[in-house]
């Protein structure tokens, strides 16, 4: 099978041609229909992420087929021991054992792949496959994002990319005010932002026209922690839901106090998956998505790291190569 792999920080994917994954015991065969590009990625690539084991093919938001013809989708979360304390308290996102798709595991830039099949959602017939990649990471930890914001009613969202698209919708659905902060001059992130439902866009340094009752960080840039505790209400929360975010700079005590809480979001339970992926039909949810070959899987990370797109990046394996 052809394959995207991952072989040293700092250098390009590289195509590679594999035997066939075989699936063992509890695992699925998959023939990979489509695979959403993560930022999560390019923190693998540059290091920020360490990689268990390479080489490895990345890829984490994958739609795929098994042999009987059943549609699974496969998350991030990839695997887990189910004993620990944890594991057995419903918080199996912060198992210490915990194995991830595409970084532990091999992923989905590839033509196949095998997965465990308890985290193996199934998926409808009636949606296009790229449409659906987006859903199980950057739909999944926004909605756990989301969650983690209790009843907020204004919301700032800081990082208008793939998640940001996607929970935008669930919140607008909800009748929250969605605020959505990008980088200074991003025109068309912010004109975006308003076209899904957002009742204010502008800058990430920009003091919103209302005070927030929560927030939720997606750019992986820790000087937003500060501007974020700033915008928001006494008892706001802002939940920072990347797995990797530049230093965090000092901030004086009083951005914080008034009972306002900073919180993390980790993975995501399988829990999570099951309420979303049913949710997300009901509103409906709908994917931005920017189309790439498997052979262009480095030409779509590129595109993300630049911010060329608006969306998501999908790599759909039987595309053919742009001329």
């Amino acid at each position: 099978m052809r394959a995207m792999e991952f072989r040293a920080v700092g250098r390009p994917l590289e195509p590679v041609d594999r035997d066939a994954p075989v699936a063992g015991v509890d695992q699925l065969l998959l023939t990979v229909e489509a695979c959403g590009v993560c930022r999560t990625d390019l923190h693998l690539i540059d290091g920020e992420v360490a990689i268990a084991d390479p080489p490895r093919i990345l890829g984490h938001q994958i739609v795929g087929r098994a042999i009987d013809g059943r549609r699974f989708g496969v998350p991030w979360l990839g695997w887990t021991c189910g004993a620990c304390k944890y594991c057995t308290s419903g918080r199996e996102n912060l198992c210490p054992q915990a194995q991830f798709t595409g970084c532990d595991i091999d992923g989905g830039f590839a033509e196949q792949t095998v997965v465990d099949k308890r985290y193996a959602f199934p998926l409808p017939d009636d949606a296009g496959a790229a449409d659906l990649a987006p859903l199980l990471c950057a739909g999944l930890i926004g909605y756990r994002c989301l969650r983690m914001c209790g009843d907020a009613q204004r919301l700032g969202i800081y990082g208008f990319g793939a998640a940001a698209h996607l929970i935008t919708q669930v919140a607008v659905h909800q009748g929250r005010e969605v605020y959505a902060f990008t980088r200074a001059g991003d025109d068309a992130a912010q004109s975006d932002a308003r076209e899904l439902g957002a009742v204010w866009a502008g800058g990430s340094e920009e003091r919103p026209p209302d005070e927030l009752d929560a927030a939720i960080i997606f750019a992986p840039v820790g000087a937003l922690v500060p501007l974020a505790l700033a915008a928001i209400a006494p008892g706001g929360t802002v939940v920072c839901g990347g797995i990797h975010m530049s230093e965090i700079p000092a901030f004086s005590y009083d951005l914080l106090w008034g009972e306002r809480q900073l919180r993390s979001v980790a993975n995501l339970t399988r829990l999570d998956g099951e309420e979303f992926l049913e949710l997300a039909p009901s509103i409906p949810v709908v994917s931005k998505t920017t189309i790439y070959s498997l052979d262009q899987t480095n030409e779509a990370l590129a595109d993300l790291r630049a911010g060329n797109f608006t969306g998501s990046a999908v790599i759909v394996p039987g595309t053919p190569m742009s001329p």
